[in-house]
C-alpha cells in the first residue's frame, strides 16, 4: 500500500513537472521583415489581454513562457515603423506554438512621417535666427513618445526640449561629426533630401552612452549610410506641401550586399516652390547621394559616401505687430516684383558637398575598429541690399562725397504710419500717416524698379551705383579624420572610444553679386554731412582696405571685408558600459584641444595695424566626464539616473568681437562650464509605456555677440550718442530645470492613446558682463559696473510649457489615422541687453535722469510673455501591396484651425535709455516696437510613394 502511494506521488510529480516544463515554453517564433526577410530585433510580442509578453532578440527570436491559459488566444506583434499584426493562436500544453517565420510589413506612412516632416523642419531651422537653436531635427530617430512629440508636433513652435540648443547635441554621419565649428550647430541642409539613404539612425537620448562620440546634453543622432546596411529595393515618391516647398520628387535604389561583395545605394531628389507658407520664400534644392561599399573579406570593408545637396532659400524676417495688423502674418517685406516676377532680396544659398571614406575592421568577433576620413567644402551665401553707394570727387586736392541712399526696405520705420503719428513730431501729420498706411496695405513691397532707376541716373552722370546686391560669403574647407574602436570585454562589459581631428579653413568676405544696372560701386564705408576738410581727414578711416584705396568694385569682386578663420580641434573619448542582473551603469570621459586664429586680408581704415594679417591664436583645453545607471526594479519598472560635468570651447562666432573689421578677440572669453543631472522613472508593459523625467542643468561662463544700430549712448565723444555697435556679453550663467513625460497606452491592438508634457523654466542666474565696440569710437564702452541686469529673466527660445494629448488608429487593412491636441505656454521675448545696463538710467552727462521713475522703469523693462495657444494636428495614410510592390500615401495637416501664434521675437535696442523707451511706448503706436516671428497657419504635407 505504501509502494502504491509512492507511485502515485511520483506520477503526480512528473505530471506537474511536465506541465510546468511545457508552461515554460508555450509560444515561440521568429519575426522578420516582409521584404528583406531580415530579422527584426526589439519587437514586442504580447498575448492580447493577458500579462504575457516577450521581446525579440538580435536574430528576431522570441519565447513566451508561463501559465498562459490554454485554448484560443490572440498574439499582438508591435514594432515602430511596422504595421501592428494580430494573429489567432491555439495554446496547448501538449505542443509548443511555433511561428517561424512571422512576417511584419513596414509601415511606409510612419517612415514618411519620420522623414518627410523632418525634411521640412530642418529647412525651417536654417532660415531664421529664432529657429537656429531648435533641436527637433535631432530627435527624428527616437521611439520615445515624448521626443517623438517634440520632433513632430512641438517643433513648429521651436520648442526646445529641456531648453537646449542644437549645439548641445551631436549629429554623426558614418562616424564623423557634422556640427559646424563656427556655431556648433548642425547644418541640416547639407544632407536635406537624402532621406532614403538615412533610414538607419540611432538616437541616444541626453547623456546616455553613444558608441561613436562622447555626446552632449541634447543627445546624439548617429546616421549610418553604409551601402551594405541599406534595405534593398527601389523607392519613388512625390510630395506636395505649402510649408517650405511646394513639391518634392525623390528616387532611390539600394542593392544590399551582393554576392560579389559590392553594395550600392543612390538617391536623388528635387524640392522646389515659388514660396512656402510665407510670401516669396522661394525654395530651390537638388540633392544626390551615393554610397558604395566593398566587402574585402570577412574582416574588412571599405565604404565611400558622397553627398551633394545644393539649395537656395528665400528668407523672411521678423516684423512688428503694427506690420502684422496691416498685412497679416504671411507678409514678407524682403521681396518685390521685377519684370512681373517675385524677387527676394535676401537669398540663402548653401552649396557644400561632403565626401567620406570609411574602413570597417572586425579584428575579432569581440573587437572592432572603424577609421573615417571626411572632407567638406563649398559655400554658404546670404544676400542683402547694400545702400551705401557713394561717388568720390576731388577738386583742387580736396575730396567730397556725393551719394548715400535711403534705406529701400518697405518695412523701414519711416515708411510706416507710426512714424508720422509719433509724439514730438512737428506737427503730427495725420494725412501722411493715412497715405503711408494705404500705400503699405496696397503694396508694401520692395521697389526693384526704383533701385535700378536710381543707379541708371547716377550712371548717366558718370557717378557710381547707389545700390548693389551684397552677398556675405563663407567658403569652408574642412578635413576631419577619426579612429573609433569597440571592445566586448565580456558579455557584461563593453568598452569603446576614439580619437578625432578636425581642421577648418574658412574664407569670409563680401561679394558684389549684382550691380543692379549701376556703374561700379565705391568700396568705402562712409555716410557723412561734414565739410570737405573733415571728409579729407576721415577718408582713410572710410577705406575697406587702405592698401587698395578708393577702389571701384564690379560684379563678382570681393569688397568691404575679407578674412580667413583657421581652426583646429583634437579630441578623444573613452567609455565603459557595464551590465548586471539589477543595475546597468556607464562612465565616460573626453578631452579636447581647440585653437582659432583670424587672418585678415584687408587693412581696414578704422583699425590700421589691427586688421591685416594674423590675430593672436586662441587656445582652449577642455574635458568632460559623465556617468549614469539604470536600476531594474523588475522587467517592467526602471529607475534611470545620469550626471555630467563638462567644459566646452567657445565657438568661432563668439571669439572675435568684429571679425569683419579687426583682429580683436573677446575680452573675458572663457570656455563654457556646465553640469547637469536627470532622474527618470520608466514603465514598460505590453500595453502601457511611460517615462517621467526631472532634470537640472547649469551653464557658466557663456558668451554672446550681437550687432545693431543704437542711439542714446552715454560716455561717447559724439554729438548724438548713435553708433553701429558690437554688443559683447560674457560670464553668462543660465539654468534649465523642469520635468518631462511621455506616455502611450495601447488600448486595443489597433487603437493607441498617447500624451506628452514638458514643464520647464530656463532663466539667467547672474548679471553678466557687457561692453560695446564700434568703429565710431575707440576701445570698449562700458556702463556703470559693466554688467547687464539679466538675473531671473527667461532665456528666449520657444515655449517652456508644452502639453500633448492624442490618439493613433492603425487598421489591420493597412491604413492609419492620428490626431493630437498640443498646448503651448510660457514663451518669452528676447530682451534688449543694452536697456538693462546702466546706460538705461543715464543722461548724456552720465548722471541719472532727473525724471527717472523706478516703478515706470520696471514696467518698461518687464519681459513680454507670449499668449498661450492650442494647435490641432492630424496625420493619416494608407498602403497597398500589389504583387511584390507597395503603393501608399501619407498626409499631415498641421494647425488645423489656423491659429496665429508667436514663435519668438526680440526687443529692438535702437532706443536704449529710460526717456527714449518711455516716450516711444507712449506713442499711439510704438515706432521701434519689438519684432516677432510667427508660426505657420494651417498647412499640409502629402506624400505618395511606390516601393519595389
Amino acid at each position: 500500500m505504501r509502494i502504491i502511494n509512492d507511485k502515485r506521488i511520483l506520477v503526480v510529480f512528473f505530471t506537474l513537472w511536465a506541465s510546468l516544463t511545457m508552461a515554460q515554453e508555450l509560444i515561440k517564433g521568429r519575426v522578420i521583415d516582409d521584404v528583406t526577410e531580415e530579422p527584426i530585433p526589439g519587437v514586442i510580442v504580447t498575448v492580447v489581454g493577458l500579462d504575457f509578453d516577450a521581446e525579440t532578440d538580435a536574430q528576431g527570436y522570441f519565447v513566451i513562457s508561463g501559465n498562459v491559459p490554454v485554448g484560443d488566444q490572440k498574439l499582438s506583434i508591435i514594432f515602430n515603423g511596422y504595421y501592428t499584426k494580430i494573429i489567432p493562436i491555439v495554446v496547448s500544453l501538449e505542443q509548443v506554438v511555433n511561428i517561424d517565420p512571422l512576417y511584419l510589413v513596414q509601415d511606409n506612412a510612419e517612415v514618411s512621417q519620420s522623414q518627410g516632416v523632418i525634411s521640412l523642419t530642418e529647412n525651417d531651422l536654417a532660415d531664421d535666427e529664432n529657429a537656429a537653436n531648435n533641436i527637433s531635427g535631432l530627435l527624428q530617430a527616437t521611439r520615445d513618445q515624448f521626443l517623438r512629440a517634440a520632433a513632430f508636433d512641438f517643433s513648429s513652435t521651436f520648442f526646445r526640449p529641456r531648453g537646449l540648443n542644437s549645439e548641445d547635441g551631436k549629429v554623426i554621419i558614418n562616424g564623423l561629426e557634422m556640427n559646424k565649428q563656427f556655431s556648433g550647430r548642425p547644418q541640416w541642409s547639407n544632407w536635406g533630401g537624402l532621406n532614403d539613404l538615412q533610414r538607419n539612425q540611432v538616437f541616444t537620448m541626453g547623456l546616455q552612452p553613444a558608441d561613436v562620440t562622447f555626446g552632449g546634453y541634447g543627445g546624439v543622432q548617429s546616421i549610418d549610410m553604409r551601402a551594405s546596411q541599406q534595405r534593398p529595393g527601389t523607392q519613388i515618391s512625390y510630395a506636395s506641401s505649402n510649408r517650405s516647398y511646394q513639391g518634392r520628387f525623390m528616387a532611390s535604389y539600394r542593392s544590399g550586399l551582393l554576392e560579389s561583395g559590392w553594395s550600392y545605394a543612390i538617391s536623388a531628389s528635387r524640392r522646389a516652390g515659388d514660396e512656402g507658407y510665407f510670401d516669396a520664400t522661394l525654395y530651390d534644392a537638388n540633392s544626390i547621394g551615393l554610397s558604395v561599399e566593398k566587402k574585402l573579406n570577412d574582416s574588412h570593408s571599405i565604404n565611400f559616401t558622397g553627398m551633394y545637396a545644393a539649395n537656395r532659400r528665400g528668407r523672411r524676417t521678423a516684423v512688428t505687430q503694427e506690420i502684422v495688423d496691416l498685412k497679416g502674418v504671411e507678409y514678407n517685406p524682403l521681396w518685390g516684383f521685377q519684370n512681373n516676377q517675385q524677387r527676394n532680396s535676401r537669398i540663402r544659398e548653401i552649396d557644400e558637398p561632403i565626401l567620406m571614406l570609411n574602413h570597417y575592421w572586425d579584428v575579432t568577433d569581440k573587437f572592432r575598429i572603424n577609421t573615417n576620413v571626411g572632407y567638406q567644402f563649398g559655400k554658404i551665401g546670404n544676400t542683402r541690399i547694400d545702400n551705401g553707394g557713394t561717388t568720390l570727387r576731388e577738386v583742387n586736392g580736396q575730396f567730397s562725397f556725393e551719394g548715400g541712399a535711403r534705406n529701400p526696405n518697405p518695412d523701414y520705420y519711416q515708411n510706416l504710419p507710426s512714424y508720422f503719428l509719433r509724439n514730438g513730431s512737428e506737427p503730427i501729420d495725420f494725412q501722411y500717416a493715412y497715405q503711408a498706411e494705404q500705400a503699405f496695405i496696397n503694396d508694401g513691397q520692395l521697389d526693384w524698379n526704383a533701385l535700378y532707376e536710381a543707379n541708371r541716373v547716377t550712371a548717366s552722370q558718370g557717378d557710381n551705383a547707389l545700390y548693389v546686391i551684397q552677398e556675405d560669403r563663407i567658403d569652408d574647407d574642412q578635413l576631419q579624420a577619426n579612429i573609433l574602436f569597440s571592445a566586448d570585454i565580456s558579455d557584461n562589459i563593453l568598452f569603446n572610444g576614439g580619437v578625432n581631428y578636425r581642421n577648418l579653413k574658412s574664407e569670409n568676405y563680401a561679394l558684389v553679386q549684382d550691380e543692379l544696372g549701376g556703374n561700379g560701386f565705391l568700396d568705402i564705408d562712409f555716410f557723412s554731412d561734414e565739410s570737405a576738410a573733415e571728409v579729407q581727414d576721415q577718408l582713410d578711416a572710410a577705406q575697406s582696405d587702405v592698401n587698395n584705396p578708393n577702389r571701384i568694385v564690379r560684379e563678382g569682386d570681393r569688397y568691404k571685408y575679407n578674412y580667413d578663420i583657421n581652426a583646429e580641434v583634437y579630441s578623444a573619448f573613452a567609455q565603459g558600459q557595464f551590465k548586471s542582473k539589477y543595475i546597468d551603469y556607464y562612465v565616460a570621459g573626453n578631452v579636447s584641444r581647440t585653437s582659432y586664429q583670424r587672418d585678415g586680408k584687408y587693412e581696414n581704415g578704422n583699425f590700421i595695424g589691427n586688421s591685416f594679417g594674423k590675430s593672436e591664436e586662441l587656445d582652449f583645453t577642455n574635458f568632460g566626464v559623465k556617468g549614469g545607471a539604470t536600476y531594474k526594479i523588475n522587467g517592467q519598472n526602471y529607475i534611470d539616473a545620469n550626471a555630467a560635468y563638462m567644459t566646452r570651447a567657445p565657438y568661432i562666432r563668439n571669439s572675435f568681437t568684429n571679425a569683419r573689421q579687426n583682429n580683436n578677440t573677446t575680452t573675458g572669453l572663457e570656455s563654457e562650464r556646465s553640469y547637469s543631472g536627470d532622474l527618470s522613472y520608466i514603465l514598460r508593459t505590453p500595453s502601457l509605456k511611460m517615462r517621467l523625467t526631472g532634470y537640472y542643468t547649469q551653464f557658466l561662463d557663456g558668451s554672446d555677440i550681437g550687432f545693431y544700430f543704437t542711439e542714446d549712448l552715454t560716455g561717447l565723444p559724439i554729438d548724438d550718442g548713435a553708433a553701429f555697435v558690437q554688443e559683447v556679453v560674457t560670464n553668462i550663467e543660465r539654468r534649465n530645470v523642469g520635468v518631462e513625460m511621455g506616455v502611450e497606452y495601447q488600448m486595443t491592438p489597433t487603437f493607441k492613446l498617447k500624451g506628452a508634457a514638458a514643464i520647464g523654466q530656463n532663466t539667467f542666474t547672474n548679471n553678466p558682463d557687457l561692453y560695446l565696440t564700434s568703429d565710431d569710437f575707440d576701445g570698449e564702452l562700458r556702463f556703470g559696473d559693466g554688467t547687464v541686469a539679466l538675473e531671473d529673466y527667461h532665456v528666449a527660445g520657444g515655449p517652456e510649457t508644452a502639453l500633448q494629448l492624442g490618439f493613433e488608429y492603425r487598421d489591420p487593412e493597412y491604413w492609419n489615422v492620428g490626431v493630437t491636441a498640443n498646448y503651448f505656454a510660457n514663451g518669452y521675448i528676447d530682451v534688449s541687453n543694452l536697456r538693462r545696463s546702466a546706460n538705461f538710467i543715464q543722461d548724456y552727462d552720465a548722471q541719472v535722469f532727473n525724471d527717472y521713475d523706478p516703478a515706470v522703469a520696471n514696467e518698461l523693462l518687464r519681459q513680454e510673455q507670449f499668449d498661450d495657444y492650442l494647435i490641432w494636428n492630424a496625420v493619416g495614410g494608407k498602403s497597398w501591396k500589389i504583387g511584390d510592390k507597395y503603393i501608399g500615401f501619407f498626409a499631415v495637416v498641421n494647425n488645423i484651425f489656423d491659429i496665429e501664434y508667436k514663435t519668438g521675437g526680440f526687443e529692438q535696442s535702437r532706443n536704449s535709455n529710460f526717456r527714449s523707451v518711455r516716450d516711444d511706448q507712449n506713442n499711439p503706436t510704438e515706432v521701434f516696437a519689438p519684432r516677432y516671428f510667427f508660426g505657420n497657419g494651417a498647412t499640409y504635407y502629402v506624400n505618395v510613394y511606390l516601393r519595389f
